[in-house]
């Protein structure tokens, strides 16, 4: 899914694209992308486009007289910038934005349809999409901490929680954790406040380090590779190959879907983490550290 750098790189090349541009008809490829029914699509049609902001993970076109669209690319949503008539295409294809200056479409990946599209009529309604979580780049320690700590989850989870923490999702959690030197697993209510500082530090710098990365890989371009998986990251989607702080082989716990990754070197002081469907498998035989692991792979 889309977080906030890669939000953020849409929001950038869809402001220079479409602000100002008169929204000319929506073209729906699949009926089922549109949540809301009033206002009614009709009513958008012919407004211009006054600014494009991120919500959370999602991207809202800002319409005059209040009207916006608001659009949540969820796990395999995507945006494509092409010449004015470009058709919708009929395998992936959800919608088609058409603007004098070009069409923005709208595609997913897979068989699953889960990207949304909502209209409304007024700026307050966009309440309803916020989940309510901090923005962290606009806040003070003290504001990360209290929401950090409001509960106790482990600290993978809580930054992973819209409802606490805005735009953060699996990917960049990972790189935030390795960056803060902290264990996925650690419980949020029992981190001292210099471990706190210490991820407040890298979670700002982590997701201001990779919006400005982005940005300057992608220039004047419209965004092509939006992805969770980027070769400059340190742990995420590196599993089995080394640290670039320390050289010990990052490890993985997975869960439904998605896979956490770390680094025993510098997160668990070299302890593996139990991977709930292995360690059931293997019970006794699951090792606890990383010599553990190595010692039973050269028998």
């Amino acid at each position: 899914m889309p977080e906030l750098p890669d939000v953020e790189l849409y929001v950038n090349a869809l402001v220079s694209r479409i602000v100002g541009q008169r929204l000319e008809g929506v073209r729906l490829g699949n009926p089922f992308l549109l949540r809301s029914v009033d206002p009614p699509l009709e009513d958008l049609v012919g407004r211009v486009v006054l600014g494009v902001r991120r919500l959370g993970k999602r991207i809202v076109i800002v319409l005059d007289a209040d009207y916006c669209m608001v659009i949540h690319l969820m796990i395999a949503g995507r945006f494509k910038w092409k010449e004015p008539g470009t058709k919708v295409p009929k395998k992936f294809g959800l919608a088609a934005f058409e603007f004098t200056s070009g069409v923005l479409l709208l595609t997913e990946a897979g068989k699953k349809r889960r990207a949304s599209l909502h209209f409304t009529n007024s700026l307050d309604a966009l309440a309803e999409h916020d989940r309510g979580g901090l923005e962290v780049l606009k806040a003070k320690l003290s504001e990360f901490n209290e929401r950090l700590t409001s509960q106790n989850h482990s600290v993978k989870r809580a930054l992973c929680d819209p409802r606490l923490f805005s735009g953060i999702g699996n990917a960049y959690s990972d790189e935030i954790l390795h960056a803060a030197g902290l264990s996925p697993f650690k419980r949020t209510q029992r981190l001292s406040y210099d471990e706190i500082a210490r991820l407040f530090d890298s979670t700002r710098s982590v997701l201001i380090s990779w919006v400005e990365r982005l940005r300057q890989q992608t220039g004047s371009r419209f965004p092509t590779k939006v992805t969770a998986f980027r070769p400059e990251m340190a742990v995420h989607g590196k599993f089995g190959r080394p640290c670039p702080e320390c050289g010990t082989k990052v490890q993985r716990i997975v869960y439904a879907d998605n896979e956490t990754n770390y680094c025993p070197g510098c997160q668990t002081d070299g302890k593996l983490l139990r991977d709930r469907a292995l360690s059931r498998l293997l019970r006794e035989d699951w090792p606890m550290s990383l010599e553990e692991m190595e010692e039973s792979a050269d028998r």
